[in-house]
């Protein structure tokens, strides 16, 4: 199979192109004057399939959602026990929760009845680091995913760095170009219906400094570049994929479309 796939391409390989239809206009839904949307109208006719979680066993359930939700970014989270013991591992339950303050959401499920390492010591000492996984050190970051006991140090397995953190303790990733320190706002056990164990906890984190490289960010130091920052996101089974190409799609005013919309709505 290895043989089959090429090399990996080192050059960016980030660009803009125009958004898929140009000529869209306010209320025209899918448009089907591109092939793309002609086709994708035209899939409409071979219907549906239902799948019910409750009559699915979740490892189906899980394996379909994750091929469906993509692309998922990752959170690389390095956490430290009561008993000072480093963790460090990578989430694609991940998502910005908020900006004012700052907050990013991570589930994390449980291993068998019990919450995993991160999750586990996140509650126990309220403090974390997230760290987003680049293209140049991806394989040691996914070596962290492995199923080890307690003792074992991913930090050393992985050959990442451990740079210090400003204010919390677990140690952020040098390797990354976008760092977070965050300190537990909220933990959340998901327990099923009828039943009484979690099977996940929710973190919810409050963003207290952020580290970004020089490197990635763009001419006014503000934010981030997409060209520069090579960043990559979880998609089904063991897959990974890069920030390829992009379209910016900017929101029309209410003032332009109001009466458009109350003609439509007559």
């Amino acid at each position: 199979m290895a043989e089959e796939i090429p090399p990996f391409r080192e050059e960016a390989i980030f660009k803009y192109t125009q958004n898929p239809n140009p000529d869209w206009k306010f209320g025209s839904g899918l448009s089907t004057n591109t092939a793309l949307g002609a086709q994708w109208k035209a899939d409409e006719d071979a219907g549906w399939k239902l799948f019910d979680p409750a009559r699915e066993e979740p490892r189906s359930i899980y394996k379909l959602m994750t091929s469906a939700i993509v692309p998922r970014p990752v959170a690389f989270v390095s956490s430290i026990s009561a008993a000072g013991t480093p963790n460090l591992a990578p989430f694609s339950y991940f998502a910005m929760a908020n900006h004012d303050p700052p907050m990013i959401s991570v589930s994390i499920n449980t291993r068998g009845d019990a919450p995993k390492d991160t999750a586990k010591n996140i509650m126990e000492t309220k403090e974390f680091t997230v760290n987003i996984i680049a293209e140049p050190f991806v394989e040691a970051a996914n070596f962290t995913s492995v199923e080890a006991p307690e003792y074992f140090d991913e930090w050393i397995g992985s050959g990442l760095t451990r740079e210090p953190s400003t204010i919390i303790k677990p140690p952020r990733v040098r390797e990354s170009a976008f760092s977070m320190e965050c300190e537990l706002y909220q933990s959340v056990p998901l327990v099923p219906p009828n039943k009484s164990n979690p099977t996940g906890y929710l973190i919810i984190g409050i963003v207290k400094l952020l580290h970004v490289r020089n490197a990635v960010l763009d001419k006014n130091g503000q934010v981030v570049d997409p060209h520069k920052y090579r960043s990559v996101a979880r998609m089904g089974d063991i897959s990974y994929s890069r920030v390829g190409e992009g379209f910016r799609l900017p929101r029309p005013p209410w003032a332009e479309v109001e009466e458009e919309y109350k003609k439509m709505k007559q």
